[in-house]
């Protein structure tokens, strides 16, 4: 006797799954909604079944492409029933419908109120006592592109020295308007972010990789997302393998499951360091593999240590420690939960949950100050597509608010 499992958008079509696989011979073990029918996406149904193994009737196989085209609808889906909200797009202005001014008279004048309102920023963000109370000396010109990153989240100390720098050895020419400062200072900044670039693994190596952080910042679906990527959206599909440490929040490994199972990956579930020795053993065979951990609170000094003894255990790669941070948590709190989450070996830097600022000083001065580098930012909720390789300019319109051309 052998229990196989069937899904489908609708109970009836998944009872046809079975009658077309197994006959009417299939005893139903089970049957359940996993996902209710919303007026954007299809519901999915699941029933298992216990049959004899010589009355299973072989399925024809599917075309790769298919395959994946199928795992991204369910994993989009099965996202957007599991995430409470999402947020609405806004409406985009195509400026291409505008009419343009053809009168020359109109264009000159365009010109000139653009240098008034030029003139006007540094006159506005002059109206401070910030650089005073901190004795920087700044130009009127400097005066939008401080008070731009300032509001940005950045530390001030890093700040103020940033723009010393700037204002030493900016030349003289650069000066001249607003967008060629601004110009001058992204550069600068750009060089200060350190990234890990994504490679992709080839045989016969291996990468392992934990994911550590506060609670509810995302580990378990940023772990899907890239689970998604490796198997299914880089140059060539990887094997992926998924281990969960979070045996504390029930739904939290019931998601998980949900994700790899639509995937086809194998998962393990463990509880202490021994059973993890194991699992690592077990999942030998795939090129990644995937560790999601209980989220906790930064001064939870006993659940950090506890995830140190996992690190203990012999291992036939190298365990890489990702650190997932929330992009809304201002920087004294990202420091806060990096300091204590140091007694583990940080390799890197994971943000989440860009699309709910714009707003990256935080993060910029986090990387600035630790030196560590950022590998992927989770701009979404959508799985598997709102994650992203983490990249400088990306920080960088958030700060500067505008594209730099």
């Amino acid at each position: 006797m052998k229990l196989k499992t069937y899904t489908a958008e609708s109970y009836t079509e998944a009872l046809n799954k079975v009658k077309e696989e197994v006959g009417d011979d299939a005893v139903i073990v089970s049957s359940k909604e996993i996902k209710k029918k919303t007026l954007t996406s299809p519901g999915l149904y699941e029933i298992v079944v216990a049959v004899e193994e010589e009355n299973i009737k072989p399925r024809k196989p599917m075309s790769d492409k298919k395959h994946v085209e199928e795992v991204m609808l369910k994993l989009s889906n099965a996202a957007k029933e599991i995430s409470s909200t999402i947020e609405p797009k806004k409406e985009i202005i195509n400026k291409n419908n505008l009419n343009p001014a053809k009168n020359d008279e109109i264009v000159e004048l365009k010109k000139e109120i653009a240098k008034i309102s030029d003139t006007l920023k540094f006159l506005q963000a002059s109206m401070w006592e910030i650089a005073n109370k901190n004795e920087l000396e700044l130009p009127p010109e400097f005066s939008e592109i401080y008070a731009l990153s300032r509001a940005s989240g950045m530390d001030e100390k890093h700040l103020d020295e940033i723009m010393k720098l700037t204002i030493k050895y900016m030349p003289l020419k650069m000066r001249k308007n607003s967008q060629t400062i601004k110009r001058y200072f992204y550069t600068l900044l750009k060089k200060m972010i350190p990234i890990r670039i994504e490679r992709e693994i080839t045989s016969p190596h291996k990468k392992i990789m934990m994911f550590v952080g506060p609670t509810g910042v995302g580990k378990t679906t940023t772990i899907a997302k890239l689970a998604a990527r490796y198997a299914y959206k880089l140059s060539r599909r990887h094997k992926v393998g998924i281990i969960t440490l979070d045996t504390y929040r029930i739904g939290a490994v019931e998601q998980l499951m949900t994700y790899a199972k639509m995937m086809r990956l194998p998962i393990e579930t463990v509880v202490d360091p021994s059973d993890f020795s194991v699992a690592l053993n077990s999942l030998r065979h795939n090129e990644y593999i995937l560790i999601d951990t209980v989220g906790s609170s930064q001064h939870d000094k006993e659940k950090i240590e506890k995830l140190s003894q996992f690190l203990k255990v012999d291992t036939f790669a190298e365990i890489n420690i990702n650190l997932v941070l929330s992009a809304v948590t201002k920087y004294e709190d990202l420091m806060d939960i990096y300091k204590n989450f140091s007694i583990l070996p940080i390799d890197t830097f994971v943000f989440t949950k860009l699309d709910e600022t714009k707003n990256y000083g935080n993060i910029f001065s986090l990387l600035l100050e630790t030196k560590k580098p950022v590998s992927y930012f989770s701009i979404g909720q959508e799985v598997p597509d709102d994650l992203i390789e983490a990249g400088a300019d990306y920080l960088l319109k958030g700060i500067l608010h505008k594209e730099i051309h």
